[in-house]
């Protein structure tokens, strides 16, 4: 699927929640909540990270970098935010694996850590999935998930994803390859 538009600007709303792609007007309050994050609560959560090099000029980058992968149907970068406010809350993902007789997707996740425990994952992530099946085309959505990530899994586990496997030396990070869990949701559910 190629999308025609000239910029990807799927909108999409829930009870507290707006679900959408990243504008350039979007700096301050998307710099500022990534400076205000707690340290790391676990192996999975970054914490704080070091922002320096994130100038106005690189976000913009950033953002036109996003629209270029949503129009050649390669990932979709949705910024989270609330409703009442605007703040960015955090950021959900996909990326196309395949596409014809599939329509296969990976999604990822991520709420700024000063606000987890509050259900903005799981509303998140829920309409994400909406998104994925009734406006992208995906039949299959996988996320790929850390054996240790407790937090994730019960994520996932939360908006009705399915474990169904785990795919051993799957990812090279922490230094090594290490084996994920794989959970998935598809359309006809």
């Amino acid at each position: 699927m190629k999308l025609t538009k000239e910029k990807f600007k799927l909108v999409s709303e829930t009870e507290r929640l707006v679900i959408r792609p990243l504008q350039k007007a979007d700096y301050d309050n998307w710099l500022n909540e990534f400076e205000n994050r707690y340290p790391s609560q676990f192996r999975h959560d970054k914490g704080k990270i070091d922002m320096s090099e994130c100038t106005l000029e690189w976000f913009h980058n950033l953002v036109d970098k996003q629209q270029e992968l949503a129009l050649t149907d390669t990932a979709y970068v949705f910024g989270v935010f609330r409703k009442e406010d605007g703040t960015h809350l955090g950021m959900v993902d996909f990326s196309t694996i395949e596409r014809d007789d599939f329509q296969w997707g990976r999604i990822g996740y991520s709420i700024h850590n000063q606000y987890w425990r509050k259900g903005y994952g799981n509303e998140a992530v829920k309409e994400a999935l909406n998104i994925a099946f009734n406006y992208l085309k995906f039949h299959r959505i996988e996320a790929h998930i850390n054996l240790d990530n407790s937090a994730s899994i019960n994520l996932a586990e939360s908006v009705g994803m399915k474990y169904e496997c785990t795919r051993k030396g799957f990812i090279f990070e922490f230094g090594e390859w290490t084996d994920n869990l794989i959970y998935f949701k598809n359309s006809i559910e």
